[in-house]
């Protein structure tokens, strides 16, 4: 089942990088890449930071032909798409966690001490949208005021405690998707914002 949000998730979250490459007014070649670095490139710098080898896509090729698709797919029916963008915070939604917790879980399969599993959940969650803003020009979602972060911590929080006192890797990634999906829904419907610090005095 995790498997099959995983590519859930990555699909969606191709075809909405899409968009982003298409206002930055990207050639077709661009809009894979940003595509490929959105969904895969959360997972990848996680790999790469703790020597965890093969990369997905290198071991499942097919995820870069899925997501290539999807956004090329996406660039077909932009239109259509800016009409759909309820759903595709839903679906983004469903992707942080869905990563956060096979970030959680790689880490746990190398044997990495509780906070850097955390740490995994989190940078395979956001990793991906801060590197295609950072490619579009774009302050990085993550750092704006939106409890993105904050979920995917939320999420790796309840799926390691879970797993450490009751010992069922099934109930905690249950209850810890329950948990974040409803926690960055609520932040969306209601509009939730993390605290900004705000500084303008100038040093000279």
């Amino acid at each position: 089942m995790l498997h099959i949000l995983y590519i859930i998730a990555i699909t969606a979250e191709a075809m909405t990088a899409a968009l982003s490459a298409g206002r930055r007014d990207m050639d077709w070649v661009g809009v894979c890449i940003i595509a490929w670095v959105t969904a895969l490139g959360g997972g990848t710098v996680r790999n790469v930071l703790f020597g965890h080898y093969p990369m997905s896509w290198v071991e499942h090729p097919e995820y870069l032909v899925i997501t290539a698709a999807a956004a090329l797919f996406a660039a077909f029916i932009a239109s259509i798409m800016t009409r759909l963008k309820k759903l595709f915070l839903y679906l983004d939604a469903l992707g942080l966690v869905v990563f956060t917790i096979i970030g959680c879980q790689v880490a746990q399969q190398i044997h990495l001490p509780y906070l850097i599993v955390l740490f995994s959940g989190m940078i395979t969650g956001c990793a991906g949208g801060v590197l295609r803003d950072v490619l579009c020009n774009e302050v990085p979602f993550l750092f704006r005021k939106e409890i993105y972060a904050s979920a995917a911590i939320v999420t790796g929080s309840v799926y390691i405690g879970i797993e450490h006192f009751h010992g069922s890797e099934m109930l905690a990634t249950v209850f810890a998707a329950i948990v974040g999906l409803t926690l960055r829904l609520l932040s969306i419907r209601f509009e939730w914002h993390m605290p900004k610090f705000v500084y303008r005095d100038e040093w000279h």
